[in-house]
């Protein structure tokens, strides 16, 4: 088997392991009490990132088996065999979970290595082409992947250093592509770009119209997240971070890429 297939393979194995982990905890929540809107909420933010790699998985293509086999997890059959939206959210995750389970077995049997293959053929999304410095571009996109797998195996605390990372690092590349000179005039420090603070260059870059009010969002143990790592750039044992704020960090970064590339 090809090496960029089989690390593919690697890949989607670790995030389908996570997405069912969370599952099984979900699972475990839903039984003490489906009432609760923080696990409902946390339910359908499951069955977003399940649908987004299941997605991926089959290529984009609502036809493969694995997109349906998805799709009838949300249905309920009748005793005449019709479909009917499925209400009970606990069998929801059961469903989901075996559908899960499926796209792992075919991942881990070396004959379905095509399921890997489908979702290659479609091309990665080349989501930071907007950025100047080509040389950092695969870098951003190894990144980008490696804080999405974070957030779906519950790495709170990578996922959002990872997104404030790379959060800082366009943010910078479009302050240095305007160049100081220009800055100036938005009341930017005339010391050098890279000694600024993150929150510098954010307030210059919104200043300067190069972004727009959303980093206002930004969570302070994202702005922060400099303090947070040693200095070989891992993070310390102390920065507990949340769900929300990661998930809400990796959004903030959503917006600015599309600050900096309307045409996304």
């Amino acid at each position: 088997m090809e090496e960029s297939v089989q690390s593919q393979i690697e890949t989607y194995l670790s995030r389908l392991g996570g997405l069912m982990r969370r599952g099984e905890r979900l699972q475990e929540m839903l039984a003490v009490d489906r009432s609760d809107g923080s696990v409902m909420l946390a339910t359908r933010r499951w069955q977003e990132d399940c649908g987004a790699t299941i997605n991926r998985l089959s290529g984009g293509s609502k036809a493969h088996w694995l997109a349906r086999a998805f799709s009838q997890a949300f249905l309920l059959r009748t005793a005449a065999g019709k479909a009917t939206p499925r209400a009970d959210p606990a069998e929801i995750v059961r469903q989901l979970l075996a559908v899960l389970d499926q796209a792992a077995a075919s991942l881990t049997h070396s004959s379905h290595a095509a399921l890997v293959s489908a979702s290659c053929e479609t091309p990665a999304p080349r989501r930071f082409d907007f950025v100047h410095k080509a040389e950092i571009r695969p870098v951003l996109e190894r990144a980008y992947a490696n804080s999405r797998a974070a957030l779906e195996q519950g790495d709170f605390q990578l996922s959002l250093i990872t997104a404030a990372g790379i959060l800082e690092s366009i943010v910078t590349d479009a302050l240095e592509h305007q160049g100081l000179g220009a800055l100036l005039a938005s009341g930017a420090p005339p010391e050098s770009i890279s000694t600024w603070s993150f929150a510098t260059r954010l307030a210059v870059a919104e200043k300067a119209g190069l972004i727009g009010a959303g980093a206002v969002r930004l969570p302070e143990i994202a702005r922060s997240y400099r303090e947070r790592m040693n200095e070989k750039g891992d993070a310390l044992p102390d920065a507990i971070v949340s769900e929300r704020d990661a998930r809400r960090t990796g959004q903030v970064l959503h917006v600015i890429m599309r600050d900096l590339d309307p045409g996304r």
